[in-house]
């Protein structure tokens, strides 16, 4: 039963930490990354789609993204929801494609960046630490019916700390990877 609850702490805090290196990579770093449209959807017949679900998106340069709709007719639908979104980026289309020209990031924008990357690494954070929150308090619901011992849910809280500490310092690091990311670029 023990072992259960560190494991399902140990698989939730691994899934905080993917959808962590998901958010941050759609954060613009000024270089062009498809995963940057990734939270991108189009209104297009009659529901709500993933843009990489109605286009192909790819990075031919360092600063362009290229959107090639597989339906030409959605082509104004990819244009709304790109400038709809908080990207602050305009499409140019062409009647095929749409061209997004990823700007220099400016000073400012880099702090702004690094403000909001440090708050998404914080939110990670907290998230792990309900986890734990939520794995001890099983725990000690555990002690109190009796079905586990003070030594064994003492030695099950240390061990859902160090995986918590072990989760927070990964965070650590890759926010301060992408933060160094941003400012070098």
């Amino acid at each position: 039963m023990v072992k259960e609850i560190i494991k399902n702490a140990d698989e939730k805090m691994t899934k905080t930490l993917t959808v962590l290196k998901g958010e941050l990579s759609t954060m613009k770093a000024g270089r062009a990354n498809p995963k940057m449209l990734d939270r991108i959807e189009v209104e297009c017949y009659g529901s709500m789609i993933p843009l990489n679900q109605v286009a192909n998106i790819s990075a031919p340069e360092a600063r362009v993204l290229l959107i090639q709709p597989w339906d030409k007719s959605s082509l104004k639908d990819i244009e709304k929801a790109i400038l709809k979104s908080d990207l602050g980026l305009n499409p140019t289309s062409d009647g095929a494609v749409i061209r997004l020209m990823i700007p220099e990031l400016t000073e400012e924008t880099r702090k702004n960046l690094v403000k909001n990357i440090k708050k998404v690494g914080e939110d990670g954070k907290v998230a792990v630490r309900a986890i734990r929150r939520d794995a001890n308090d099983k725990i000690k619901a555990l002690k109190k019916d009796g079905e586990i011992t003070e030594d064994e849910a003492k030695k099950s809280e240390d061990s859902i700390q160090k995986e918590t500490d072990k989760y927070v310092k990964e965070i650590d690091t890759i926010v301060a990877a992408k933060e160094k990311e941003v400012m070098s670029i």
